[in-house]
């Protein structure tokens, strides 16, 4: 176990740039976000709430909780979460850019959401403000690993030389067999996360 983990904490390592790189744009959607709808710009707020309304009717995360199925919207979410979010975004950091746009309007997303359905401030309230900054950083981190994982896979691929190649010359269906073993290391903490958040996210609302 402890050769796992340090297997894993090795792949984060030589992953670490493109991980902050999207951790900082998230963080910039994120602020861009908030500030939006606490500066009172009805576009912002007009997609926050036609954003919520879509998830409440059609989301199968929403629809368990309001059936009062809390555990099972929880499981619905950290699968939606992992396999129509993160997975994709890795996928794409095949490219290197394409995450990037996707990073910032996830961040963006999860800044509208600061405000309530009438549009008052979530931070105004201790447990309210610590439930959604913790959610939202719960979810964050994972989609962050997840599409930085992509993108040090992809630099490894388009510049095999220097700085971003991997030393084995093992390639897989083209790419680097190393890198997609990272990526498998990786996940190996984005699931688990991913998992932590939804329960949180589902049990432990307001």
């Amino acid at each position: 176990m402890s050769a796992f983990l340090r297997s894993v904490a090795e792949a984060v390592e030589r992953a670490r740039g493109p991980i902050l790189w999207m951790g900082l744009t998230c963080l910039l959607g994120v602020v861009a976000g908030a500030g939006m709808v606490h500066g009172g710009s009805r576009f912002a707020l007009d997609y926050r709430d036609k954003l919520v309304g879509r998830a409440m009717a059609s989301d199968p995360a929403a629809v368990a909780e309001g059936r009062g199925f809390p555990v099972r919207a929880a499981l619905l979410d950290f699968a939606g979460n992992l396999g129509r979010g993160a997975v994709p975004s890795t996928i794409m950091g095949l490219s290197v850019a394409m995450p990037f746009p996707l990073a910032a309007f996830r961040g963006w997303v999860g800044g509208i959401v600061s405000v309530d359905g009438e549009h008052r401030s979530r931070l105004g309230n201790w447990w309210e403000g610590s439930y959604y900054l913790g959610v939202l950083l719960l979810q964050l981190i994972p989609y962050t690993l997840a599409g930085g994982a992509g993108v040090r896979l992809g630099l490894g691929f388009l510049m095999p030389r220097g700085r971003w190649g991997y030393p084995a010359r093992e390639r897989w269906l083209t790419l680097p067999a190393e890198g997609v073993r990272d990526v498998g290391r990786i996940y190996a903490l984005v699931a688990p996360l991913f998992l932590v958040a939804s329960l949180v996210e589902f049990l432990a609302r307001p």
